[in-house]
């Protein structure tokens, strides 16, 4: 009686919520898919050994995919048998599986998907591995629709697959199959419909000199669209394998592109934009800049304003923290100027990995499991605690840091640990 009564809480929580509130983790990269959020009554310094493991479970199953949190619930991608990828939640008061839902089939050539679910109005939106859009109720995991990237659209992605975590703009779900016809796609949020198609034909010509051919811009990276106004027009900017493109939200057409950022390898790093500034980076040797995108009537041109070959960054993702920007990169953690360039400083840190802030303090998880709180302040590098991530894998944990509602979530492959960031009062 007290499991069905819990249960029943939990249905009428998510139930309950018209959207996400104060404090949720509803998608990739947070509330704004910034990867920064609010950071009163947390830590400012970590005790010794790092702030209070509050539980760790083993219920997510296989795989890469960031969790993402609304109400009493986590959501993240899993294999729990074999290949099958599912959508799972997880109660957030002890980890317990409360439910989960067959999306797809691994592929790409690392055990797991990678893709963190879009909450919005109750329901979830997330990619498979192989390319399948889920439409399912956050309640129970029940199927509402399903669109196949690849079968429907003729989509192309890179040879690991597809990592792109969806956009909820309004009443429409942007994604990204690749290839030349239907590069970037509208589907409607309700009935999975498609509301319009994005075809980007550009083809990046080989530098001089340089000995890699020509490439389809068109084919989808690894990462995922952000959606900004500029120049008064709203906008979808993503980051494909031959560059970074804007496309109107208003009906797809592409309305800009910058070849720079990309990388001949993966593109993995979601974009930043600031105003009209567009930040975005890779690894490979390519590195990471800045551009400024201006209207000129109904045409946008890109005007480059710096790029530094140093700051690269694969796919741990970069956050801006009032005007500097900070990422790591092979074996530094990096704080750059967005205005400028201007390099504050860079220091080892816990290496190679994944960035997430709230307030003023930088969460830097290593990829071989260090997890440290630094100040997010140009003056120099100032770290606040550091601890050890118990119980890693034998496999790198690239999922990035969640914060919310007063708490840390890590994922490992299978296991999640829940950490209390609050302050004692």
């Amino acid at each position: 009686m007290r499991v069905w009564f819990r249960s029943m809480m939990s249905v009428a929580a998510v139930l309950a919520a018209d959207s996400w509130a104060d404090g949720d983790w509803p998608q990739w990269r947070g509330p704004n898919r910034s990867g920064v959020v609010d950071g009163a009554g947390l830590w400012t310094e970590w005790p010794a050994g790092g702030p209070p493991l509050v539980w760790s479970s083993r219920e997510a199953g296989r795989g890469f995919s960031t969790p993402s949190k609304v109400g009493d619930r986590l959501f993240l991608l899993g294999a729990i048998e074999g290949e099958d990828e599912s959508l799972i939640a997880l109660d957030v008061r002890d980890g317990r599986r409360i439910w989960a839902t067959a999306v797809g089939r691994m592929r790409g050539g690392y055990p797991g998907p990678r893709s963190t679910p879009t909450w919005a109005d109750g329901r979830l939106y997330v990619i498979s591995s192989d390319g399948k859009v889920l439409c399912a109720r956050a309640e129970d995991g029940a199927r509402v629709w399903v669109r196949d990237l690849v079968e429907e659209l003729g989509g192309q992605c890179g040879p690991w697959a597809y990592a792109e975590s969806p956009l909820v703009d309004g009443d429409r779900v942007i994604c990204t199959p690749g290839g030349p016809a239907v590069t970037i796609v509208a589907l409607d949020r309700i009935t999975g419909a498609t509301v319009w198609t994005c075809a980007v034909q550009r083809v990046r010509e080989t530098e001089p000199g340089a000995r890699r051919p020509r490439r389809a811009y068109s084919t989808a990276g690894y990462a995922s669209i952000v959606a900004a106004e500029i120049g008064g027009v709203r906008q979808y900017v993503q980051f494909l394998d031959g560059g970074v493109v804007g496309v109107a939200a208003a009906d797809g057409r592409l309305l800009w592109a910058w070849d720079a950022p990309a990388s001949p390898v993966a593109n993995c790093t979601t974009p930043i934009v600031e105003g009209d500034i567009v930040f975005a980076a890779s690894a490979y040797n390519t590195g990471g800049g800045a551009a400024r995108i201006v209207r000129r009537g109904e045409e946008f041109e890109v005007q480059p304003l710096w790029f530094l070959k140093e700051f690269q960054n694969h796919h741990g993702g970069v956050v801006l923290v009032d005007g500097h920007l900070y990422g790591t990169g092979a074996s530094q953690l990096w704080c750059v100027e967005l205005q400028s360039g201007r390099v504050a400083w860079t220091a080892p840190s816990v290496g190679k990995g994944s960035v997430s802030a709230a307030g003023s303090r930088l969460y830097v998880r290593s990829e071989n499991g260090p997890v440290a709180l630094v100040e997010a302040v140009p003056t120099a590098y100032r770290e606040r605690g550091r601890f050890e991530q118990p119980n890693r894998s034998s496999l790198k944990a690239w999922p990035h840091p969640v914060i919310a509602d007063g708490r840390l979530y890590l994922r490992d492959q299978e296991l999640v640990l829940c950490y209390d960031l609050r302050r004692t009062r």
